[in-house]
């Protein structure tokens, strides 16, 4: 099975309905909802995307949402090591060094992502979700 590591962003997209952006994130989270590709995120995703969805929605009615999208994902730590390699990388935006060294930590060889500028430093593939559905691995 394809593994990969999405970005906050994409995730914010399908849960926040972002448009347009919001088609691809359907189209990638259909595919790991169908067993055909596994979704990893980082355990920092799901405060941020929090932060975001009370914006729009009740505490009550985020909390749902997550735990729904929780089933869709495989929820990865955020640790010491992590922070280490994100403190020393050369990334600039730092949540995005700690999405990176999370993938990076966790042998996962494809971020999706709509920031590709943001992971210009990245060592492993880095693709839009429109990229990656229409061009997998």
């Amino acid at each position: 099975m394809r593994k990969i590591f999405v970005d906050t962003n994409v995730c914010l997209d399908l849960l926040s309905g972002r448009k347009p952006f919001n088609k691809a994130a359907e189209v990638l989270f259909s595919l790991a909802d169908s067993g055909n590709v596994r979704v990893y995120v980082s355990s920092l995703s799901f405060a941020s995307i929090d932060n975001v969805l009370r914006s729009q929605y009740s505490a009550a009615s985020s909390r749902q949402i997550l735990g729904k999208f929780k089933t869709l994902v495989s929820v990865l730590s955020v640790d010491s090591k992590t922070i280490d390699l994100a403190i020393t990388s050369d990334f600039n935006d730092f949540e995005d060094a700690i999405q990176y060294s999370c993938a990076i930590e966790n042998n996962l060889t494809t971020i999706v992502t709509r920031n590709i500028k943001d992971y210009k430093k990245a060592t492993i593939k880095v693709l839009t979700p429109e990229t990656y559905i229409t061009k997998p691995e």
